[in-house]
């Protein structure tokens, strides 16, 4: 699989990671489709991006609007060939908290949106690659979603996070196994502190001290990072059904 002539969806598209390696792929020649709930953003970016991006209101936890969505992209680029899944919140409530415990809706809407909401783009995303004629080693496409250090490393205030993390990383064996027999990759990033939109929003002082647990280098990811990451899973054949972690070497502590 080369970039340049990849045919991309990315959810979450419109800012962040997601935003980061659409760029990427646009950089390299490929189309890009941005699925996202921001709609003004999500128009924004993609006339950022040029001629060879557009974008789809999409709610990833609404299967029909996936549906709508990954149809509207093969339309658009004629197919599809990679799937990127960086859409998700950061929810954090402690299970037991000074107003009592957390309510289940908060925790069911962070599984929706960021386990669910991954399922749904990820099953409708490969019906359509089943689609592409195969490439000399059987290859059709490639499926690459984001995880989180704190699948690994949840810390107190997480559970609903680490658990919808957690989940992305779990499912992602089962889906490659089954997804082998089409000839379609299934692989996940594990991305640690990373500049986004929101980080960039806080303070300098707290900035640096997130920067400073991680071990080597002292800083925060820059998203161009983790869309490097993804260029590489995508033209690499022989990487499948792996969580790769971008993430400096920070384990993160219970709080």
């Amino acid at each position: 699989m080369k970039l340049s002539e990849a045919k991309a969806v990315i959810t979450g598209g419109a800012s962040g990671l997601g935003f980061a390696t659409a760029q990427r792929v646009i950089d390299e020649g490929g189309q890009v489709v941005l699925l996202d709930i921001n709609d003004a953003l999500g128009a924004e970016s993609a006339a950022k991006l040029g001629d060879r991006a557009s974008y789809v209101s999409t709610d990833v936890s609404n299967e029909d609007s996936v549906k709508a969505a990954v149809l509207k992209a093969k339309e658009t680029m004629g197919g599809i060939t990679l799937a990127v899944n960086c859409a998700g919140v950061a929810n954090a409530g402690r299970a037991l908290g000074r107003e009592g415990p957390w309510p289940t809706e908060n925790f069911n809407r962070v599984i929706q949106i960021n386990l669910v909401g991954t399922f749904n783009v990820t099953k409708e995303a490969a019906a359509i690659m089943n689609e592409n004629e195969p490439s000399e080693d059987g290859e059709r496409g490639v499926i690459i979603s984001t995880a989180s250090i704190a699948a690994f490393e949840g810390q107190i205030g997480q559970a609903a996070y680490a658990a919808s993390k957690g989940g992305v990383h779990a499912m992602m064996l089962p889906l490659a196994r089954e997804f082998a027999n089409f000839g379609i990759r299934v692989n996940t990033i594990a991305p640690g502190i990373m500049l986004t939109p929101m980080m960039a929003g806080m303070s300098e002082e707290v900035q640096a001290s997130l920067a400073s647990q991680v071990p080597f280098p002292k800083r925060l990811g820059h998203p161009e990072e983790y869309a490097n990451t993804v260029a590489f899973i995508y033209e690499t054949t022989y990487v499948n059904s792996e969580t790769i972690r971008c993430d400096g070497a920070i384990r993160m502590q219970a709080k």
